[in-house]
């Protein structure tokens, strides 16, 4: 199982996890359980430039459409294809298989993303 602290956390429910220059980015558990059941998944394609805090793609539910905000500024360097196939992979494991990109970070990380804590008050 996936150490939930040692993860960061937006406020537009993602999760960001950094090996070196390389975050791996995914909805939360919160934000996946508030969709619904997930049926379409938009991802940005392979060497695509992100900026932070802007829209890179999109998450269709039962529920309703959302869109995916880049939380860092950089390249994406992957996507996760067996989402794009399966998208009920994001409700099933939102930390594991579900995640959705790669990005190669460019710069500083946002001075505003969240511990597991500050992210848990955020959706009490």
């Amino acid at each position: 199982m996936t150490d939930l602290t040692a993860l960061s956390y937006t406020s537009e429910h993602e999760w960001i996890s950094i090996d070196g220059d390389v975050a791996t980015v995914g909805i939360t558990d919160f934000a996946a359980d508030k969709l619904g059941d997930v049926v379409f998944v938009e991802l940005p394609g392979a060497d695509s430039a992100v900026t932070a805090g802007d829209v890179c793609g999109e998450i269709e539910s039962t529920k309703s459409v959302g869109e995916l905000y880049a939380p860092l500024t950089g390249t994406v360097v992957e996507i996760n294809d067996a989402v794009v196939d399966d998208p009920s992979l994001v409700n099933a494991e939102p930390f594991a298989g579900g995640w959705l990109i790669k990005i190669r970070v460019e710069g500083e990380l946002p001075a505003d993303l969240l511990d597991r804590a500050a992210y848990e008050d955020l959706t009490a």
